[in-house]
């Protein structure tokens, strides 16, 4: 198993090319975000509750869009990501808005080295926790980017869905953490169309990984549920939308679980 000392310059690279290749795309929308449409899901907003005047660090922001539909719930937000590319659009996008968030460029585990605040809430969804390699690591930054009585807000995408190939047909990935696993992807989840070959590094992580890893650092889980859909179309070739908004895999329809959700305070 290769080491992949250099997973932040793979990763990197590919985030910055996914930026270039979402930006247009019908799944995220642009021309309806920013004519007000939010891009929260009722997942997510269900956790959140009210966020008026509440400080929100935003980890793995992509270029911005849920740290503005935040923002424009009232929070004051710090959106952070990897790629350049997604924080220089982020930039952009907040400007054109006339909202107030601030973004940074940095990976998570350099978090706590380029912020000076901490926050009332840590926000993190969708298809986050596979690019980072340990944990425990995570957990400390979440915890020490907290406030006392602060929340993480986490939704994610079910372990179990990355035991499988792109298209959700067979199994192919352990459940835990083996190591680092390297692929190249043909397009992208929000354009199945392109033939961008990008690069990238991940982990696989089981419940109990993060589960755990947050309980080390202090945080008392308050919430957890898990969903049998996904809110996104972002599954390969074979998902098959149940109702509005509502995603599964054809032929497991009901099956798997496809996302879960966490709700954790800082002691």
């Amino acid at each position: 198993m290769k080491d992949y000392k250099n997973y932040l310059d793979i990763n990197k690279n590919g985030w910055n090319k996914r930026t270039e290749m979402h930006l247009d795309t019908a799944f995220y929308d642009m021309d309806g975000f920013v004519k007000g449409k939010s891009s929260l899901m009722d997942i997510e907003l269900a956790l959140l509750g009210d966020v008026k005047n509440q400080t929100i660090l935003h980890l793995q922001c992509h270029f911005g869009q849920d740290s503005l539909s935040l923002a424009r719930m009232g929070a004051k937000v710090t959106g952070l990501d990897l790629s350049n590319k997604a924080i220089e659009e982020a930039k952009i996008l907040n400007q054109k808005l006339g909202l107030d968030a601030n973004f940074v460029c940095a990976d998570v585990y350099s978090a706590r080295e380029v912020l000076t605040s901490t926050y009332d809430r840590v926000f993190t969804t969708y298809g986050v926790l596979g690019w980072l390699p340990d944990l425990n690591k995570w957990a400390e930054i979440v915890a020490a980017s907290l406030n006392k009585g602060g929340e993480l807000i986490l939704v994610e995408f079910h372990p179990v869905m990355w035991m499988f190939d792109d298209d959700v047909e067979y199994l192919k990935y352990k459940y835990r953490n083996s190591g680092a696993l390297e692929e190249s992807e043909i397009g992208s989840y929000a354009d199945k169309e392109s033939k961008e070959s990008i690069d990238f590094v991940f982990w696989n992580h089981g419940l109990s990984d993060t589960i755990q890893a947050l309980i080390s650092h202090g945080l008392n889980i308050t919430h957890f549920s898990e969903y049998d859909f996904s809110p996104y179309d972002c599954f390969g070739k074979n998902t098959r939308e149940m109702e509005p908004g509502k995603y599964q895999i054809k032929g497991k329809e009901g099956i798997l679980p496809m996302v879960y959700a966490i709700k954790a305070v800082k002691k």
